[in-house]
């Protein structure tokens, strides 16, 4: 028994964005999927230094660096084993020089006794795939990494954008993903600290509710919200939409022409 619960993760190697980039991942638990890249494909390609909250292998931040080659990025993930994964996945894309991973809890950075690096205010993106699903109403995952992924605790979401907020300078954009029905408390931890909220809902097809929401916020300022125009993963026939396969395949930004 002891020997199974000390056995190394199984890993696979994935690629994603129609190859251009390749993620070593444990096989089982949390993976990097269509959250990922389309939290990476909503970011504006002006920002040139990137924080990815719980970046887990590198997913969102190493995509954002593969489309604005530029910018740099800190990866930022609480668990060492996918730390440094997410460093190897750097150094295998050809990244490292761009991509510094940093093994820690979201609500220690920015902080005297946290780490060094992402420093205050030294960001101009921040990128946040938070854990999104409440314990009251799920279920938790007997897999450890998959739990952590996906629980969240009811201040997670007020702590890691409290950290979003002391990463980025003044006009610092936060983008984050998460679930339409916490609509309500996203609205309520950002608005405290950032302003011009843009909202892009995301449609599995055309004629089905959203199934994640994609958020842009401005640090400092303080005009409404809008939402725009959704995105629609699949037709009728359950084929890609060219607007999802450009982004998800193509590696394209979210409402590029």
């Amino acid at each position: 028994m002891g020997a199974e619960a000390d056995a190394p993760a199984r890993i696979s190697a994935d690629t994603v964005l129609g190859g251009r980039l390749t993620l070593r991942q444990p096989e089982e638990g949390h993976r990097v999927g269509h959250d990922a890249l389309l939290l990476a494909a909503f970011a504006p390609e002006d920002r040139r230094r990137a924080v990815d909250l719980g970046a887990g292998v590198g997913g969102a931040g190493l995509a954002f660096l593969t489309r604005v080659r530029d910018a740099s990025a800190t990866l930022v993930e609480i668990a060492p084993e996918l730390a440094g994964l997410a460093e190897e996945n750097a150094a295998a894309n050809g990244l490292a020089d761009r991509a510094e991973v940093v093994a820690a809890d979201v609500r220690a950075l920015a902080r005297p006794s946290g780490p060094p690096r992402p420093a205050a205010g030294g960001a101009d993106l921040v990128l946040m795939n938070p854990p999104f699903n409440a314990e009251a109403r799920h279920r938790t995952s007997p897999d450890a990494g998959r739990a952590r992924a996906h629980m969240a605790g009811a201040a997670l979401l007020e702590d890691w954008v409290r950290a979003a907020d002391r990463c980025l300078a003044a006009r610092g954009v936060l983008c984050l993903i998460h679930r339409p029905e916490a609509l309500a408390e996203i609205l309520a931890a950002v608005s405290r600290r950032f302003g011009a909220v843009e909202i892009l809902p995301v449609h599995p097809r055309l004629d089905r509710p959203a199934v994640r929401l994609l958020v842009r916020a401005v640090k400092g300022r303080r005009t409404p919200p809008a939402l725009l125009p959704g995105l629609v993963l699949a037709g009728g026939d359950g084929a890609p939409t060219p607007e999802a396969e450009a982004v998800l395949r193509g590696g394209g930004a979210i409402g590029a022409p």
